[in-house]
């Protein structure tokens, strides 16, 4: 009976304080919902205006409308997309080559892909504006996509090697007998499988690529292709007193990274993708 009270006592507390956590990341959260429902909120209202207000999307709309909210939007989208792809399928790619093929100093030249991950964005902005700039792409979304597909194919290249060590090389020989290559093996083998781990990289790809400022701040100079980070960053200096305008904005900023992860958070990584493939 004791130890029956003691173990419902420490789930107790196990629980209240999980419940404790998660009321501290959202609880804010939901504040800064309700905030976007409010009108001319040039303070930040109190709880009681808060959870007493009525959901509208007027504000929702003001800010779509507003200092061409909807075109900086469209821009990251834009730019978001094609490095996704971009990185994941050349990571694919180069993954592919490091798990599978065997050529000098292979070994050495995936430790220096894992050292590039580790140089901070702030040290390498300088030679990477160099490169940008010689090549003519300063102010255009080529530049930008060169840097972000080069670096996510870095971290790409990490984690689906890994996962392509995984699968059996004796799915290879059926492609074989038939006569097909590398690529029918990679295309009709090696990426269905790796679903689980290219909706998992998809998911930290376009997120990462969605909310970077600093590298977007740096190469794009016209306005007109300014991407949404950087317009947040200006709707709150011409806005900084209604927080319901910057909250909205910054609510709609977060849709897409959340739409995203609805769509591939079913084919996050688990194990055992492989096992029974060779069965039969």
């Amino acid at each position: 009976m004791y130890t029956t009270k003691t173990s419902l006592f420490w789930k107790f507390v196990v629980y209240a304080v999980l419940i404790a956590g998660a009321a501290i990341f959202i609880v804010p959260f939901i504040y800064m919902l309700l905030t976007t429902f409010v009108d001319n909120a040039y303070t930040l209202p109190r709880p009681s205006e808060v959870f007493s207000v009525t959901p509208n999307l007027d504000n929702y709309e003001t800010v779509w409308n507003r200092n061409n909210f909807f075109r900086y939007f469209l821009n990251s989208l834009l730019i978001a997309g094609v490095s996704m792809i971009g990185s994941l399928f050349l990571g694919a790619l180069t993954a592919y080559a490091f798990a599978r093929f065997h050529f000098p100093f292979k070994e050495f030249l995936f430790r220096m892909f894992l050292f590039t991950m580790m140089i901070p964005v702030v040290l390498a902005i300088v030679p990477q504006f160099t490169v940008i700039s010689n090549l003519g792409l300063v102010n255009t979304y080529a530049g930008l996509w060169l840097l972000y597909i080069g670096g996510g194919v870095v971290g790409s290249t990490f984690f689906l090697r890994g996962f392509f060590e995984t699968i059996p090389k004796e799915l290879e020989d059926s492609i074989r007998i038939d006569g097909g290559g590398n690529w029918r093996i990679f295309w009709n083998i090696y990426l269905p499988l790796s679903k689980p781990a290219l909706g998992t990289m998809a998911i930290f790809s376009f997120s990462g690529t969605w909310d970077e400022y600093f590298v977007a701040l740096t190469i794009i100079k016209d306005e007109a292709l300014r991407t949404l980070p950087i317009a947040l960053m200006m709707f709150q200096g011409q806005h900084a007193s209604n927080w319901a305008w910057i909250f909205a904005a910054s609510i709609i900023a977060l849709l897409p990274v959340v739409l995203i992860y609805i769509i591939f958070q079913k084919h996050f990584v688990k194990s055992g993708l492989s096992e029974g493939s060779m069965k039969g």
